[in-house]
């Protein structure tokens, strides 16, 4: 599949404080147009607007440009699946789709500005025909994989308090297995080619609506997107992103044709450099890693004409004054480890979240000094050249995936063979790193076929939670390390995994 909005750098106001910090970015960015721009908001030469919606001013404005002939109407989006079916949209095309699903949501669902929706869909176009929408009605959109379990989506809709769902016929079973408990959702669609009582088939809808809907005036801090995001302990946190600190910021990219392959990205985690190495030799192309979290999306790239090292993530990206610093929040020189983190304050950057929303505290404890903390360990090189390391915490992230220990481990605890159990990180040459769980089994089933029995584990798991969440490896033991108060020692457990003891 591939998304192609090709956006023209937006000459808006932006109001920052200089940094006295220096940003280490390749010497062509620096001499770029984009740069030159980002270098005028930090300066502080050009202010934030109050308002902004990137439905309206950037896709909009340029469905302008094509209709008045300024450009052709090369692909706003192109999708393409694997049966070899695509699927091309202009700007004024994706346009006019967006506003009959705007028109669905709102005068059809009743929903209103600040309302919030459930979006689980493979990725299919209709997943980004209801993110335009969502932005141009003001609607927060929370969106979910689609590998979520009927636990999982009920967990979303309850702390959310989402008032409509949008998904496939696959997954409507289980939203409605759980929909009595969520006394707040109004509205389910259905994208689908056929019928379910109480659903309402959201391709049938939209297809047959107006086209006439005038965009929602939205101010830059609205809301405007939601992320559940895995943490050490507990259940996902909600991370918000408002309309400006995704929508707004200007892309790096160049307004490439695609028509054959140029430049390849990886995000995720590392690449180690065999997988690197075959790449190369059987495309000719080189990787650029790119290192990013949900919470404020890209912070460091390999950009286009850069030099790469291998197992090297690149170099900060422009508006992020990305250090390495130790837990006082001092700036640690080139070569030293310590916790990657990005300068916050005085003023906050408007890529960032806005917060985990429902949970100051968790939010307060991203804040070290004047930095955010990213949870992840790493080193900077004399040249800006950053190289991840590791999390500090327990976060597992496998292809990808983010998943925490707790809520694999809150899922094996309903198991009647287990006790107690920890979960943690153990590497693995595919995906990183995979979900390994250490199990401390009940009596009753000590004699039980050890490899049956970690099958029926790893099923439960599944059904429990979502798929991608199960422990690809699990070992039985007598009984867990722990503290004197008690606490498992997953970092002991996960040291002995990584080779640290």
């Amino acid at each position: 599949m591939k998304l192609l909005f090709k956006l023209q750098s937006l000459k808006l106001l932006w109001t920052l404080k200089p940094s006295n910090k220096t940003f280490h970015v390749h010497p062509r960015l620096l001499s770029s147009d984009v740069y030159s721009q980002y270098e005028s908001f930090r300066q502080g030469k050009q202010e934030i607007p109050k308002y902004f919606n990137f439905a309206s001013d950037v896709l909009d404005k340029w469905s302008e440009i094509e209709k008045a002939g300024k450009r052709p109407s090369n692909p706003a989006f192109w999708w393409v699946n694997g049966k070899g079916e695509e699927v091309k949209w202009s700007f004024e095309e994706l346009g006019f789709l967006s506003r009959k699903v705007a028109n669905v949501l709102t005068k059809e669902c009743g929903l209103q500005k600040g309302d919030r929706l459930i979006l689980i869909l493979p990725r299919i176009p209709e997943w980004w025909l209801v993110k335009v929408a969502c932005m141009r009605a003001g609607i927060v959109i929370i969106p979910g994989t689609s590998q979520l379990s009927a636990k999982d989506i009920l967990y979303r809709l309850q702390v959310s308090k989402a008032t409509c769902i949008i998904t496939t016929d696959k997954l409507a079973p289980a939203v409605d297995s759980v929909a009595s408990q969520c006394q707040l959702l109004k509205t389910k669609l259905m994208v689908s080619k056929g019928s379910r009582e109480g659903w309402l088939n959201f391709t049938e809808m939209y297809q047959n609506q107006s086209a006439d809907h005038s965009c929602i005036k939205t101010k830059i801090q609205d809301p405007m997107i939601i992320f559940f995001t895995s943490g050490t302990t507990g259940f996902p946190k909600m991370a918000q992103h408002s309309q400006g600190s995704l929508g707004f910021r200007p892309l790096l990219s160049e307004r490439y044709k695609f028509m054959n392959l140029k430049y390849c990205i990886s995000g995720g985690e590392p690449l180690n450099p065999e997988v690197m190495e075959q790449w190369k030799s059987q495309t000719g192309l080189e990787i650029c890693e790119v290192y990013g979290q949900t919470e404020m999306g890209v912070i460091c790239s390999v950009y286009g004409g850069m030099k790469i090292k291998p197992g090297s993530m690149g170099k900060a990206a422009p508006l992020y004054d990305v250090q390495i610093i130790d837990k006082n929040a001092n700036i640690l020189p080139p070569g030293q480890q310590g916790e990657i983190a990005i300068r916050s304050k005085p003023i906050r950057p408007l890529g960032f979240f806005s917060e985990y929303l429902d949970n100051p505290k968790k939010t307060a404890e991203t804040e070290r000094g004047d930095f955010y903390v990213t949870g992840d360990r790493g080193i900077m090189d004399e040249e800006g050249y950053f190289q991840f390391i590791g999390r500090n915490d327990d976060i597992i992230i496998s292809s990808g995936y983010r998943i925490g220990p707790f809520e694999v481990e809150n899922a094996l605890i309903e198991h009647p063979a287990v006790v107690e159990s920890a979960v943690v990180s153990s590497p693995d040459p595919l995906r990183g790193e995979v979900v390994k769980a250490f199990v401390v089994l009940s009596p009753n089933f000590s004699s039980t076929d050890k490899k049956s029995l970690i099958s029926d584990l790893q099923d439960h798991v599944k059904k429990t939670t979502a798929p991608y969440k199960y422990p690809r490896k699990v070992e039985f033991v007598k009984e867990l390390p722990k503290t004197i108060t008690g606490k498992i020692k997953r970092n002991e457990l996960r040291d002995k995994e990584w080779g640290r003891t």
